[in-house]
């Protein structure tokens, strides 16, 4: 198994355990962690060995609190301005015209991977935590969690962060949480009535329960779950009939004779899976 730094990271049962581990600071990221995560990703596109994985976090108190502030160089305009260098190492700006943004690394579709990726999240979610739970294929959280974006109380604008939520969030909904900054936060049970959280669990369930649906999804055949994941995501970046357009190529693309063939005999065995109600 890869070590890493900032993350921990374990495979079983055709799943990846991806733990964001810095609660010292609320799992917030730094260059360090995006870095790792990039690799993560990256490095499970080509693991026959996984299926899906599940994304969530050390500790009880914050799933990821956005980036780490001790990280971000918040000297670059005054840097620019007298004709120095700004690119620091720090997370900045080159140029008013060229961002380092960390948020390329943090997200598994902005990498590349089209095998399902599940939150589970425990606790604070804030800020740019939203980068990586807007590419996620659904979140399911524990009762205390919570959500919401600081960026506005402290005289910043977020952008990147909402765009990334409208994948699961009704418009007005991330509209007030982006403008609200730091001075209301959606709890569990109103991220779950607005659709931003498919299940809430008590705490000390959460692990089991993202257990059981990715080893779930992980189960079934590799392609047909991939070509699924990668069809929705089309269709939301698509109009409705270019995305019905598409579909017969996905079907075509991840329906592999292997696959097929194995469905075909669970089916006709007439054994069924135990399945649970939600």
């Amino acid at each position: 198994m890869p070590e890493y730094e900032t993350l921990l990271y374990e495979e079983a049962n055709g799943v990846a355990w991806v733990t964001l581990n810095r609660p010292d600071v609320y799992n917030a990221f730094n260059n360090k962690m995006a870095q790792e995560l990039r690799d993560v990703w990256r490095g499970m596109r080509h693991n026959r060995d996984v299926n899906c994985a599940v994304l969530t976090a050390a500790g009880e108190k914050a799933f990821c609190t956005g980036i780490d502030r001790n990280e971000v160089n918040t000297e670059w305009a005054d840097e620019l301005a007298a004709g120095r260098d700004a690119s620091s190492g720090a997370i900045g700006f080159a140029s008013p015209f060229m961002l380092d943004d960390p948020g390329e690394y943090l997200g598994p579709k902005s990498n590349d991977l089209w095998k399902p990726v599940i939150a589970a999240v425990n606790g604070m979610a804030c800020g740019g935590a939203f980068y990586m739970l807007g590419e996620t294929e659904f979140i399911i959280a524990a009762e205390h969690a919570t959500f919401f974006d600081p960026h506005v109380t402290y005289g910043m604008p977020t952008a990147f962060e909402p765009v990334h939520m409208l994948n699961k969030v009704p418009f007005p909904e991330i509209m007030r949480i982006s403008l609200m900054g730091n001075a209301e936060r959606v709890s569990a049970q109103r991220a779950y009535d607005i659709g931003l959280v498919t299940e809430i669990v008590p705490a000390d369930q959460l692990r089991e329960k993202a257990r059981w649906i990715a080893e779930t999804i992980a189960s079934y055949p590799t392609l047909a779950v991939q070509a699924t994941v990668r069809s929705l995501w089309a269709a939301r970046d698509l109009g409705q009939k270019q995305a019905l357009g598409m579909g017969y190529a996905f079907i075509a693309l991840g329906q592999d004779p292997e696959g097929l063939k194995a469905g075909q005999a669970a089916f006709a065995s007439g054994q069924r899976q135990k399945w649970q109600l939600r």
